[in-house]
């Protein structure tokens, strides 16, 4: 067997004398592919980084030998040389890794022109070449979007196409399907597997997607708190892991725990005929004279019980945002009719309105994102109980408040902090107590675990499990994740391009689908 192409010796990371990483030894050999796990805090982001020493005020200590060359030790110059040529990396989120301000074509073109030499149409022509290559639709058009103008998986695949231009020996890829749909995520997979074959390059991909790291990798090394727990092949790590942080790691799977639904609950949520446009420009001279509309939502009617969790999958731009806004009453749909136990919301004043919102409450997928960040958590929790129970006193608003923190396994010591000082569990729990303390009969879930590693992802979903018994809520659960759906579903409908193309019991529509795009949707799943 080939020797390594990539050795880390030692490796040692601390950043103002906290340690990071904690004497590293792993090896990726030419052509595998290795899969770096572990939850985030582990590492493995901060290991892959310090390859290409591209970490900021970190202290890096050991050896990392790349083709016999220790990185840590070259010069700007011979770095330079290595970095985009010889080791390329794809970076987790490319829409913030892309330079907003060029094209993706100017971007490629741009490692071209430094690595390869190649003149400006040449290497145009290469970069054409290398979006179509990996999937870029009219990649002669595409190459010269900016990014914003792409999708996710168009963003990936112009990420992957740049990285793969100067053929490197080695691609670092980190977490590249993480913000990416079911049907997407598979699709970059086989592409990478694909272009991993055809161009011999070793792969190392970081990761906490465990049915990504079973599909794709050949052998798996497992980071905890900063050091290397285990490494094995892929198939008997699964089969048989050896460490106790592995095991829990392959534990962590969400597992169904959906309680049982009355016969008699009464209907707290009914949508019928919804249907939701947008004004659409018309291209060209005709768009001076008339104007045209995008159908976002179409016919959609569900039906949601006391204590039931509907479940709603799809693609990126299904319409899943789209419907829980509606449901919200953060849009106006343009026809069909909402009901909010028994009332037509249609027919609500503005302060009925008002009042619904206490009984009817949203979960956000970012939890960083929807907490400000100048609030204490006791402002962000009780800002609900000052605006709709305004009778109560400070002493009372602040018992509550400590009340739903324990409810979701906080501390009434997190009340002075702030959203920063949390990890994205904690975070998320925050945004549970905010929409729980209204006591809401139905709790709209949009994409709540997606941003969690496995095992918090885990935890959270037991939570709402738990606090569905025990106080009967409701939840719309809109999700691209079917392992997160099957935990907690009772019923699921399928959205496609704005209609439900299937719908029924969750075991049903998971084990025996009919139609073709359930199909696809639950075997990239797999």
């Amino acid at each position: 067997m080939a020797g390594p192409l990539l050795e880390l010796q030692d490796v040692s990371i601390r950043f103002d004398g906290r340690e990071a990483v904690s004497g590293l030894n792993l090896d990726v050999r030419p052509g595998e592919r290795l899969a770096l796990v572990g939850e985030s805090g582990s590492g493995k982001t901060v290991t892959a980084l310090s390859i290409l020493r591209l970490l900021h005020d970190a202290r890096v200590e050991g050896r990392i030998r790349f083709n016999g060359e220790d990185l840590l030790t070259l010069d700007d110059a011979r770095l330079r040389a290595i970095r985009g040529g010889d080791i390329a990396m794809i970076f987790q989120e490319p829409m913030t890794a892309l330079n907003p301000l060029y094209t993706i074509g100017n971007q490629i073109v741009e490692t071209l022109v430094l690595h390869e030499g190649l003149g400006a149409r040449e290497a145009r022509q290469r970069a054409i070449g290398l979006l179509a290559r990996t999937g870029v639709r009219e990649p002669e058009r595409r190459i010269d979007s900016y990014p914003h103008q792409l999708s996710g998986g168009q963003r990936q695949r112009a990420m992957i196409a740049m990285a793969l231009a100067c053929s490197p020996k080695l691609l670092i890829a980190d977490e590249p399907t993480t913000a990416l749909d079911v049907t997407v995520r598979m699709r970059i997979v086989k592409l990478l597997l694909e272009l991993q074959r055809d161009f011999g390059m070793a792969v190392l991909l970081i990761t906490h997607d465990l049915h990504l790291v079973r599909r794709f990798a050949e052998r798996v090394a497992v980071m905890e708190a900063g050091k290397l727990v285990e490494v094995a092949d892929t198939a008997t790590l699964f089969a048989r892991p050896q460490h106790p942080y592995t095991v829990k790691l392959l534990d962590s799977l969400p597992v169904r725990e959906v309680p049982a639904l009355r016969g008699d609950a009464p209907i707290v949520l009914k949508a019928q005929g919804l249907r939701v446009e947008y004004p659409k420009k018309v291209p060209g001279l005709r768009g001076w004279f008339r104007s045209d509309v995008f159908t976002a939502l179409s016919g959609i009617a569900l039906n949601l019980r006391a204590g039931e969790t509907l479940g709603v999958v799809g693609e990126s731009g299904s319409g899943k945002s789209t419907l829980a806004q509606a449901l919200l009453g953060l849009i106006r749909p343009a026809a069909g009719a909402i009901e909010i136990e028994g009332r037509d919301t249609r027919e609500m004043s503005a302060r009925e309105k008002r009042a619904l919102r206490a009984r009817l409450q949203v979960v956000f997928q970012d939890p960083f994102g929807s907490l400000s960040p100048r609030q204490t958590v006791e402002q962000i929790v009780g800002e609900g109980l000052a605006l709709h129970r305004p009778e109560l006193g400070p002493d009372q608003r602040h018992a509550r408040i400590v009340a739903v923190l324990a409810e979701v396994g906080l501390a009434a010591s997190a009340l002075s902090a702030y959203p920063h000082e949390f990890s994205g569990g904690q975070r998320q729990r925050i945004a549970i107590a905010r929409a729980l303390v209204l006591e809401p009969r139905i709790l709209v879930l949009d994409e709540p675990t997606s941003a969690l590693d496995v095992s918090i992802q885990r935890q959270v979903l037991q939570l709402l499990s738990g606090l569905q018994h025990k106080y009967g809520l409701s939840y719309v659960l809109i999700s691209h994740d079917l392992s997160v759906i099957n935990a907690l579903s009772h019923h699921i409908v399928v959205l496609k391009d704005g209609e439900i193309v299937e719908a029924g019991r969750a075991e049903a529509v998971l084990e025996a689908p009919v139609h073709e795009y359930t199909r696809q949707f639950i075997q990239a799943s797999l």
